[in-house]
């Protein structure tokens, strides 16, 4: 073994993960050497995240080394770790995985994860991203293969049926539930230990404990959610629309303004880890909860814009910043790389892993997320208690979904995939009007599907 790995971060031009990962791996101490190598597509972009790193890595210490390569075999050979966030035409796509299917009566909120747009961005993302496997396979078999692109529980799937890698699929929006909670609670999160299970975007907290004085955390959230505040009357949904047209009227709606989380916590007696636009695309009545739903997409772009652009400042100014003083990100992804290179064992709050009765009412192989621990044996997930219904329904659905989307995407098989946008639970009932909206993305998309 190498006294430090090589870790190849796949799409590292992107604003999603890109500075993050890098960050991240700077600022672990037991990485002190790793190689970092990034990789994209885009020379501009990846010039913009190179230049960035370095100036990070230099205002540290310098303690990793920093690479960088528009090549395949030349950044992805040797690597013992590759993460990957790659995704073409995002913010195109997604809108018109929204705006068509809800054009043909579709009632979904996004189309990121779930509802009919979601079954293109599945087939988009799984092409890609089983294309760079097949990278990884070819120059670094052996390597550790870590998913961040969306939707995570199909293509996580399609990860581990289409390939030989050993690999976890993560995401950050547990650990942000977590702090959001703590945020609305005046609790330090330090002092919270929370555990919680379904599948990606749509999990539910089974633990909310103050480790400090043993207290059970989730009847005060409850609590908290039956306030008069989240009643959502028309006043208060008048003022949430007409602030979410900016940057900064967008974010506090999309992480304040949640009458779907409050639905989930007042009628099923169920804590979500995530917002309204995440947890919403998986049930039908999402869009009947409120008068305003805030399209995510809206917020988004903008947002990777001015990032984007930040980070272009960040990396060409002059002016001396404390780049030092930015410390580890809330992302979980680089502990894993630091928890299998040394051996020293982790928790972590979410992992995205096929089930093996780690979640005892949702069907065997399906992927599922849940706690984990990681040490130099790789990630072993943690046995959550069943969910119970309506929850473990919601999930089967989603399930059969997840099975039906990545076997038409590893077969190519287009009937397969109309079959499972038919059968969302987000499409209009009407067959003509799914077939309608199914040939329109199909044939805009054409290039980036696989069937």
């Amino acid at each position: 073994m190498a006294d430090a790995p090589k870790i190849t971060m796949v799409g590292a031009g992107g604003m999603s993960f890109g500075p993050t990962m890098a960050n991240d791996v700077i600022h672990t101490a037991a990485l002190r050497g790793a190689r970092l190598m990034l990789h994209d597509l885009n020379p501009e972009r990846l010039d913009r995240a190179y230049q960035f790193a370095n100036k990070l890595n230099a205002a540290s210490g310098s303690p990793i080394l920093i690479d960088r390569s528009t090549d395949a075999e030349t950044a992805i050979s040797g690597a013992d770790f590759v993460i990957s966030s790659a995704e073409f035409g995002r913010f195109e796509h997604w809108r018109q995985d929204y705006e068509i299917p809800n054009k043909h009566g579709a009632t979904q909120i996004t189309g990121e994860n779930g509802g009919p747009g979601a079954v293109f961005h599945s087939l988009r993302s799984i092409k890609n991203t089983l294309s760079i496997c097949e990278s990884v396979e070819r120059y670094a078999p052996d390597a550790f293969f870590i998913n961040l692109s969306n939707p995570m529980s199909r293509v996580t799937l399609a990860i581990n049926r289409g390939t030989r890698l050993r690999n976890v699929g993560m995401c950050h929006e547990m650990p942000l539930g977590v702090k959001r909670i703590c945020r609305r609670l005046r609790i330090d999160p330090k002092d919270v230990e929370a555990k919680a299970s379904g599948i990606n975007h749509f999990t539910f907290f089974t633990e909310f404990r103050n480790i400090r004085t043993g207290e059970d955390l989730l009847p005060r959230i409850k609590e908290f959610y039956g306030r008069s505040f989240f009643d959502y009357s028309s006043r208060t949904q008048r003022f949430a629309k007409a602030i979410d047209r900016n940057v900064v009227g967008g974010f506090f709606v999309e992480f304040n303004y949640m009458p779907v989380v409050a639905k989930f916590v007042r009628d099923f007696d169920l804590v979500p880890c995530s917002v309204d636009s995440h947890i919403g695309e998986y049930v039908p009545f999402a869009r009947d909860v409120a008068d305003f739903v805030p399209v995510p997409l809206d917020f988004h772009e903008p947002v990777m814009v001015k990032m984007e652009r930040a980070a272009q400042w960040v990396a060409r100014t002059k002016v001396p910043l404390p780049l030092h003083l930015m410390g580890h990100s809330d992302e979980e992804v680089i502990s894993i790389v630091a928890a299998m290179w040394t051996g020293d064992e982790v928790r972590l709050d979410a992992v995205n892993v096929p089930n093996r009765g780690y979640i005892p009412d949702v069907a065997d192989g399906a992927i599922v997320e849940v706690g984990a621990t990681v040490d130099a044996e790789g990630v072993h997930p943690e046995v959550m208690p069943a969910l119970g219904e309506p929850l473990a329904g919601w999930i089967a659905t989603q399930v059969r979904l997840q099975d039906k989307i990545v076997d038409a995407a590893l077969r190519g098989d287009a009937d397969l995939a109309f079959e499972a946008l038919l059968e969302d639970p987000n499409s209009p009932a009407d067959e003509g009007a799914c077939r309608a909206m199914f040939d329109e993305l199909r044939s805009l998309q054409a290039d980036k599907l696989p069937i």
